[in-house]
């Protein structure tokens, strides 16, 4: 079947993540298949425990880090029954656990709010209930409490195929069965709109299960058209102006908000990925921003915004898509404050932007740019956190540091400064000054000779080891040219994860240590190349590495998307991922989202008694979700999750999960 908009088989907002477009890279900057492949070529000149361990992550999974079962078993720091892995409509969690729907799409979130009806969306509804596809899941407790606090959630896009009836027609074309895909209305576009964003809801723990306050006072949805205000080195830039902002500050919304962070003084902060999809229209070639756009994917018109607001056709306005591809930052504490863009951390498809407080006092953002043969970055404020003075944090993010990362095969990373001056980031260069250089993140790390990485996704510190876990989730396009016998990822269609210690313990350190902490995917398939210890069984193996979270033990959870039939077999999920001992590279599955879901989050509780996941985008799919072996869209869903009534549709939900009886998770 085909869609009459796209020679791909599927829906064009679905095909948004996945990124699986050309590069839109340039460089001929190493990429991370070649350095591996290079440092492990010689491996034998290595010194030291790091580099000892790096070599052991290409062994075959046979012989990886022991022959004893029994012993990488006993060393593991979770303590669960394995949940057994497969593919159906439901959602399934680990004996012993509870897994409970909190929030759903559409559900009220104010004691004024309507309750959800999808034959009868409207703007004015949605921006009083939870939005779409929730993605990152921060919670910022309520006088310090465990058990009652704020629950963040970014609404990263929206799939107008499974939201709204009358869309999708199938209809015979030339004898073959083809999907006819009606434009939306713009009272559509609008629900789409604000169902985008971020929600702000008071959750309480009553009785051991989570609740929603539909009357707390902080609760708050954010959308695209929600006033921001752009703040740092590029606030007021001419590249910023439009007709609607002639000075430059001020933005209406924000964009596919994915993954994000929750800062040390408790600010939520939303990081916009994909707004490549979102514009429109055309600039000529040789205008100013063309080359801009051009490094971005902008513009690729997956959505309809722009046949009903100009703001979305670049023809009419040239320079609003320079006002996304951001971090925002959201003070949680007053619902009528302005969220700011914080320009200083870099203009990119941002995933994620978790931090951690350095020795020295300053905050470091781990952040990532999310596509294939892009780049891993972080940002060190140039102010130090004080904890006894919120206030004196707010504006922490305008000034600082934003660094990219160059691994080199011995196994070292330096993290180079992206400064006006320093460098080749010159007017020769065409940079101005340092707005231009932010504005243009891409092209500045491009010159920097950054390395080119597969995809990256979350990037977590963790506090307790002083390491750094960076998500790679794949690249279908690595060359067989790029790797060698050392290195047999071609193709990385299951991703890995690449492990950093800082010179020091200094997260603010410009120099480290990496190594591949685990090659993802079937361990059985000896091409694969896969590296989960022989602890491993054949439930507890992964592919396409996406989100993580360490939680307050330092232990490493990660979270899938893109896993399915073909791929690997299997619904994506939650996997417990030890990172020390004997039992390294050891994985469980914990939870499975149903068909065609992605699992996003997930958050652990401070008190660790409950994982919050985000399960996005159930139901969607098309011809390769076997055994369904079609599109699936609002009248013909693959699953009704989470409701299963024949009058909802699939809703996207953040699912509470908690130890049955209490206590701590996986303990």
């Amino acid at each position: 079947m085909t869609d009459h908009r796209s020679p791909d088989a599927r829906f064009r907002t679905s095909l948004l993540e996945e990124n699986d477009g050309p590069a839109t890279n340039p460089t001929d900057n190493r990429t991370m298949g070649e350095i591996i492949a290079s440092r492990f070529s010689r491996r034998g000149f290595l010194k030291g425990s790091l580099a000892v361990s790096a070599i052991a992550a290409t062994v075959s999974p046979l012989a990886l880090v022991s022959a004893d079962n029994a012993r990488a078993a006993e060393g593991s720091a979770f303590s669960f029954d394995e949940l057994e892995a497969g593919i159906d409509d439901k959602h399934h969690v680990a004996p012993g656990y509870d897994a409970d729907v909190l929030l759903r799409w559409g559900d009220p979130l104010f004691a004024d709010s309507p309750e959800f009806d999808p034959t009868k969306q409207s703007a004015e509804a949605q921006l009083k209930q939870f939005g779409y596809n929730n993605d990152y899941v921060g919670y910022i407790p309520i006088d310090g409490s465990a058990e009652h606090g704020l629950l963040v959630v970014n609404h990263e896009y929206t799939n107008s195929h499974l939201m709204f009836p009358g869309i999708v027609k199938i209809v015979d074309k030339d004898g073959k069965k083809a999907l006819e895909v009606a434009p939306l209305s713009k009272e559509q576009v609008d629900v789409e709109m604000a169902a985008h964003g971020g929600t702000i809801v008071e959750i309480r723990k009553d009785g051991g299960k989570w609740q929603v306050v539909r009357d707390g006072k902080l609760n708050r949805r954010i959308s695209s058209n929600t006033e921001m205000a752009l703040s740092g080195p590029v606030a007021g830039h001419d590249r910023l102006k439009t007709s609607a902002d002639p000075s430059g500050t001020k933005v209406i919304g924000t964009l596919n908000n994915c993954a994000g962070g929750v800062t040390p003084w408790g600010t939520y902060v939303m990081a916009e990925e994909n707004i490549h999809g979102y514009f429109s229209g055309e600039l000529p070639a040789d205008h100013k921003e063309a080359a801009n756009y051009k490094r971005l994917g902008i513009p690729e018109g997956a959505y309809e915004w722009g046949a009903h607001y100009d703001r979305f056709d670049l023809a009419k306005e040239p320079n609003e898509a320079n006002r996304f591809g951001w971090i925002v930052e959201v003070d949680v504490n007053d619902p009528t404050s302005t969220p700011r863009k914080r320009t200083a951390m870099g203009r990119f498809k941002h995933e994620g932007a978790e931090s951690i407080v350095a020795k020295d006092g300053r905050v470091v953002f781990y952040l990532g740019d999310d596509e294939r043969f892009d780049y891993v970055y972080k940002f060190a404020t140039k102010g130090t956190f004080n904890p006894n003075d919120r206030a004196a944090n707010m504006n922490l993010l305008d000034d600082g540091t934003l660094h990219v990362a160059k691994f080199a095969e011995d196994g070292s990373v330096e993290w180079l400064p992206i400064v006006f001056g320093q460098g080749p980031l010159t007017a020769e260069n065409g940079f101005a000054d340092q707005a231009d250089v932010l504005i243009e993140t891409r092209r500045a790390a491009d010159l920097l000779g950054a390395t080119k990485m597969d995809r990256p996704e979350d990037i977590q510190p963790n506090a307790g080891n002083g390491k750094v876990y960076v998500m790679l989730t794949n690249n279908s396009k690595r060359k067989a040219e790029q790797v060698d016998a050392a290195n047999p990822r071609a193709e990385n269609a299951f991703g890995h994860i690449i492990e950093i210690v800082e010179d020091g313990g200094d997260f603010t350190a410009t120099k480290g240590k990496w190594e591949v902490l685990l090659k993802c995917g079937d361990p059985s398939v000896a091409e694969v190349g896969a590296t989960f210890s022989t602890a491993t069984t054949a439930n507890g193996w992964f592919g396409m590495p996406d989100n993580c979270a360490v939680d307050s033990a330092g232990r490493l959870w990660v979270a899938t998307d893109g896993q399915g039939p073909k791929a690997t077999g299997r619904t994506d999920g939650l996997w417990a991922v030890d990172t020390e001992g004997s039992a390294r590279a050891t994985s469980k599955l914990f939870f499975r989202v149903p068909i065609g879901a992605e699992m996003c989050g997930p958050l652990f509780a401070p008190d660790d008694q409950t994982a919050f996941v985000a399960v996005q985008h159930p139901g969607d799919g098309g011809e390769d979700w076997e055994p369904f072996g079609r599109p699936s869209y609002y009248e013909d869903l693959s699953t009704r999750w989470p409701d299963f009534k024949p009058d909802m549709p699939v809703r996207p939900s953040v699912v509470a999960i908690t130890k049955q009886g209490g206590g701590k998770i996986a303990v």
